[in-house]
Protein backbone atom coordinates (compact mmCIF):
# COMPACT_ATOMS: atom_id res chain seq x y z
CA UNK A 1 0.00 0.00 0.00
CA UNK A 2 0.95 3.91 -0.77
CA UNK A 3 -0.57 4.46 3.06
CA UNK A 4 -3.69 6.66 3.10
CA UNK A 5 -3.44 9.36 0.14
CA UNK A 6 -6.96 9.87 -0.26
CA UNK A 7 -7.69 10.40 -4.13
CA UNK A 8 -9.21 13.92 -3.50
CA UNK A 9 -5.65 15.25 -1.91
CA UNK A 10 -4.06 13.88 -5.51
CA UNK A 11 -3.74 16.99 -7.61
CA UNK A 12 -6.05 16.61 -11.06
CA UNK A 13 -2.98 16.72 -13.29
CA UNK A 14 -0.91 13.63 -11.50
CA UNK A 15 -4.14 11.74 -12.54
CA UNK A 16 -4.68 9.66 -15.62
CA UNK A 17 -7.73 11.46 -17.20
CA UNK A 18 -9.16 12.76 -13.93
CA UNK A 19 -9.22 8.91 -12.96
CA UNK A 20 -8.12 7.31 -9.47
CA UNK A 21 -5.21 6.00 -11.51
CA UNK A 22 -1.77 7.81 -11.09
CA UNK A 23 1.84 7.46 -11.50
CA UNK A 24 4.48 7.92 -9.33
CA UNK A 25 7.76 6.52 -9.53
CA UNK A 26 7.20 4.80 -12.83
CA UNK A 27 4.89 2.76 -11.63
CA UNK A 28 0.99 3.01 -11.62
CA UNK A 29 -1.20 3.34 -8.47
CA UNK A 30 -5.03 3.02 -7.29
CA UNK A 31 -6.33 5.64 -5.24
CA UNK A 32 -9.23 5.16 -3.02
CA UNK A 33 -10.11 7.60 -0.65
CA UNK A 34 -8.71 4.69 1.93
CA UNK A 35 -5.55 3.83 0.48
CA UNK A 36 -3.36 3.01 -2.87
CA UNK A 37 -2.59 -0.44 -4.36
CA UNK A 38 -0.17 -1.18 -6.51
CA UNK A 39 -0.79 -2.47 -9.88
CA UNK A 40 0.92 -5.04 -10.69
CA UNK A 41 -0.51 -6.72 -13.54
CA UNK A 42 1.68 -6.24 -16.68
CA UNK A 43 -1.62 -6.31 -19.37
CA UNK A 44 -3.31 -3.79 -17.30
CA UNK A 45 -0.05 -1.43 -17.05
CA UNK A 46 0.36 -1.40 -20.94
CA UNK A 47 -2.74 -0.76 -21.39
CA UNK A 48 -2.76 2.24 -19.04
CA UNK A 49 0.98 3.12 -20.53
CA UNK A 50 -0.68 3.46 -24.06
CA UNK A 51 -3.98 5.53 -22.53
CA UNK A 52 -1.42 7.84 -21.23
CA UNK A 53 0.32 8.26 -24.66
CA UNK A 54 -2.62 8.53 -25.91
CA UNK A 55 -3.92 11.50 -23.69
CA UNK A 56 -0.58 12.77 -24.31
CA UNK A 57 -0.76 12.96 -28.15
CA UNK A 58 -4.50 14.72 -27.82
CA UNK A 59 -2.99 17.15 -25.40
CA UNK A 60 -0.26 18.30 -27.68
CA UNK A 61 -2.48 18.41 -30.59
CA UNK A 62 -5.17 20.77 -29.09
CA UNK A 63 -2.31 22.67 -27.89
CA UNK A 64 -1.39 22.99 -31.32
CA UNK A 65 -4.61 23.72 -32.34
CA UNK A 66 -5.16 26.01 -30.21
CA UNK A 67 -2.12 28.53 -31.08
CA UNK A 68 -2.34 27.79 -34.75
CA UNK A 69 -5.76 29.75 -34.17
CA UNK A 70 -4.46 32.39 -31.97
CA UNK A 71 -2.31 32.98 -34.48
CA UNK A 72 -4.75 32.92 -37.15
CA UNK A 73 -7.00 35.77 -35.29
CA UNK A 74 -4.00 38.07 -34.58
CA UNK A 75 -3.04 37.93 -38.29
CA UNK A 76 -6.90 38.43 -39.25
CA UNK A 77 -7.85 35.19 -41.10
Amino acid sequence: MFGSTSSSRIPRSDRLAGSPVVRRGGQWWLVTGTGSILATDPTFTGELDRFAAAMAAADREVARIRDERATALKEGR
